[in-house]
């Protein structure tokens, strides 16, 4: 176990470092900072003088090595729309994201497995098939259509749910959440509802497939053949094993929660990082991209680490074969 965390701790590693470089590039090749930070009238001295201020008159490589250990303590410089250190922005929006994402995650999970096991074990009744017909709309429908339809419905025809903003949040030290708050659980509805559509119906869809593959295996016959009732089997063992894969494409797509609400809250103006980073682009706000950037990343390979650990934990042949040599 040591060894495969230095394993996939090294690959994380290898993996931050090229998505810093990446995001380096950025500085020096979409626009010069120094121009955004003191417009078109500046002069040559003030120019210079920003530019050895902030280092940018330094060798490439000097340049890089801190950018890294800046990123490393979490500090990107500042905003060029903003004036503000981008570190207190993604600090700002980080909570409203994050619980988004946790909402529109629960709602899947919460959702989609049991969905997908009714799927399996009732194929060809009547709900089974409107839950694969859900799927199929959930897949085949963008996320922007889905949120307009439920802004459409459920706050300008019926009014039920605010259709932008976070709503009322409460401070809890220098995190802010709208989840201990009614105000806050309305505005976040629609919002959640919308973005886990699409990983409800892959999730629905993953389970029942695995659902009727493990059904048909060896063991399950065996199971049956014990004598043993159809809830045991169904949920003691056919589940069971059904979630050991389902666990893997889960926890990828909890990052994609994360990495990908850009469009959610931008449809419903949800202060989160997503919505500043579709501001920063198009105000070529290049500090806030490269947070962005790599902080998406970290969240992928920390999500990949506990994923890799869970599977590594829950499926015992990865144990035997790492015991054993292979």
């Amino acid at each position: 176990m040591f060894a495969f965390i230095l394993r996939r701790l090294a690959q994380a590693a290898v993996v931050m470092i090229t998505v810093a470089l990446i995001s380096f590039m950025l500085f020096q090749y979409v626009g010069d900072p120094v121009v955004f930070l003191l417009g078109q009238d500046a002069t040559q001295e003030q120019v210079s003088e920003v530019r050895n201020a902030l280092g940018l008159d330094k060798p490439f490589v000097v340049q890089f090595w801190h950018f890294l250990v800046n990123a490393a303590q979490g500090e990107f410089g500042y905003s060029l729309r903003q004036g503000t250190q981008v570190s207190t922005l993604i600090a700002e929006r980080l909570p409203a994201t994050l619980e988004l994402a946790l909402v529109a995650g629960v709602l899947a999970l919460g959702l989609g497995i049991p969905m997908g096991v009714y799927a399996a074990l009732r194929r060809g009744r009547f709900m089974s098939q409107v839950f694969m017909t859900i799927s199929l709309l959930g897949v085949s429908l963008p996320t922007f259509l889905i949120g307009i339809l439920l802004i459409l419905v459920f706050a300008v025809t019926l009014g039920w749910f605010p259709s932008f903003g976070r709503g009322e949040v409460v401070q809890v030290g220098w995190w802010s959440s709208g989840l201990l708050s009614a105000k806050g659980w309305l505005h976040i509805t629609l919002p959640a509802v919308t973005l886990a559509i699409f990983q409800l119906t892959l999730i629905l869809r993953l389970v029942r497939a695995e659902m009727l593959e493990v059904l048909r295996t060896d063991y399950i016959k065996f199971a049956r053949a014990r004598g043993l009732t159809n809830r045991a089997v169904h949920f003691g063992h056919a589940l069971k094993n059904t979630l050991v894969p389902v666990m893997t494409i889960t926890g990828l797509q909890l990052g994609g929660l994360i990495a990908f609400a850009i469009i959610t809250e931008t449809v419903f103006q949800w202060p989160g990082m997503g919505l500043l980073f579709i501001q920063a682009v198009t105000f070529a706000d290049i500090p806030v991209m490269a947070a962005y950037l790599c902080l998406i990343a970290l969240i992928f390979v920390v999500i990949n680490l506990v994923v890799d650990l869970l599977y590594f934990a829950v499926d015992p042949r990865l144990r035997v074969d790492s015991a054993s040599g292979h």
